[in-house]
């Protein structure tokens, strides 16, 4: 092992520590546990003929399961794509063949939507916490592989893909280096490098409540293995429940989006109040901009605690913003980390401050639109800069709002109108007690 920041490290320095504890259920997996588990899966997946730069699927619940299927599929220099489970047949069917996935792995309980697939290309089929038809049970395939790791460990990379609302949903395919497990140049320890200058370490709780099938849900709680914290991770997301785990567990840093301060604060005060909170030291939000009096109500709630990034899937560029620059440039979501442009028609040419117009990062890290160079030459002017679509605009001070989508833009009268800028006002009345 090459550095610290490798789940194997974590294990042999910590073996007991809880590296996974489901919130609802109360199980824990240990570091050990963890370690030797993703280790039997990735010699079954090398038994499968799977080597490194090849590909995963998952289409699984949050559950412990599903971290040790995508720490075997990292530790193995392997792709892997987690697929939404609320997806239409078409679009899950669509993801499979676009990805290229030569095994998957589901929960039983989305047995029934798996048995619409058509899986005859994969050759590995892989079902947790049941049985499903065509499926071999998941403790079962795991048995007879030993819990030391395979020779050729490398880095692998996740692959997820875009929400397909403006089309067949997108691969987002990163380089994927297959460094040996734990270089301190592999991105994905870069990333965990960063996320560990918050003050996460091997004492913190972390608490991810949303869907790991999202990007940062995913590269988050993977980081914080890398990183010798506690993960506890919500089944799924209720707003009473979430304040219960915080307290129960000591949670000290967790990550949302705005949609869940918002449910939470539509809580009575009487049950909103009645949790310990006093664990957080930061919490962290990001997905979409927070409507400004709900970002107000959760400072004043939770203290200045809450901090706030914009980013991609695509990773070309983000922004930053602590809570006490919040409140100076409140509705902002931060400075960026990179070179930004704002721009109008003529896509080369930055627009003055204040002025609102697409979003154009320079930098970042290089990747693709799996099988689809249109859409990935598209993404980019002449200049090099790339855009995620988004419209906003720069402070005198450099901080960037954000205000819509280019494609979700309407232009009545001439007049540009953005149904964010309606959302969020929809999002502060619904905080009106009645």
């Amino acid at each position: 092992m090459t550095n610290e920041r490798h789940l194997g490290s974590q294990s042999e320095e910590h073996p007991d520590r809880p590296a996974i504890i489901m919130a609802g259920s109360g199980l824990v997996t240990t570091y050990r546990d963890l370690d030797e588990r993703s280790n039997r899966l990735a010699h079954l997946l090398r038994n499968a003929g799977l080597r490194t730069g090849d590909h995963i699927a998952l289409m699984m619940e949050n559950s412990s399961e599903f971290l040790e299927v995508a720490w075997a599929a990292q530790r193995s220099g392997l792709y892997y794509t987690a697929l939404n489970s609320h997806l239409r047949r078409s679009e899950a069917q669509h993801i499979l063949d676009d990805c290229g996935a030569t095994a998957f792995f589901i929960s039983a309980s989305l047995a029934e939507i798996a048995r619409e697939l058509d899986l005859r290309r994969i050759g590995l089929c892989i079902v947790a916490g049941g049985e499903a038809r065509r499926f071999l049970p998941y403790n079962d395939a795991l048995a007879r592989w030993p819990v030391t790791p395979i020779v050729d460990e490398a880095e692998g990379r996740e692959m997820l893909y875009s929400s397909g609302t403006t089309g067949a949903p997108k691969g987002v395919r990163k380089v994927l280096s297959a460094a040996p497990m734990g270089d301190p140049t592999a991105t994905p320890v870069v990333l965990a490098g960063n996320i560990a200058r918050v003050g996460i370490d091997g004492g913190s709780v972390y608490l991810s409540p949303a869907p790991l099938y999202h990007s940062a849900p995913l590269v988050y709680s993977m980081a914080m293995h890398r990183l010798g914290a506690t993960c506890v991770v919500m089944e799924s997301f209720e707003p009473a429940r979430c304040l219960e785990t915080i307290e129960r567990y000591r949670v000290t840093h967790a990550q949302f989006v705005p949609t869940m301060f918002t449910r939470m604060l539509r809580l009575k005060d009487e049950e909103k109040y009645s949790y310990d909170l006093s664990s957080l030291r930061w919490v962290v939000h990001a997905a979409a901009p927070c409507p400004v009096p709900v970002k107000q109500e959760m400072l004043e709630w939770w203290g200045m605690i809450i901090h706030e990034y914009y980013a991609g899937t695509e990773d070309i560029g983000s922004t930053a913003i602590r809570p006490e620059e919040w409140v100076a440039h409140p509705g902002s979501v931060g400075r960026p980390l990179n070179e930004v442009h704002i721009v109008g028609d003529d896509i080369e040419v930055d627009l003055p401050v204040g002025q609102t117009g697409t979003v154009y990062f320079a930098g970042g890290r290089e990747f693709e639109y799996h099988n689809d160079p249109e859409k990935t030459g598209h993404m980019a002017n002449q200049q090099g800069w790339r855009t995620l679509g988004d419209v906003g605009y720069l402070d005198a001070d450099g901080y960037l709002y954000l205000t819509d989508r280019a494609s979700d833009m309407v232009i009545s009268g001439g007049v540009n109108i953005y149904p964010r800028e309606a959302e969020q006002v929809l999002a502060t009345l619904s905080l009106i007690h009645i």
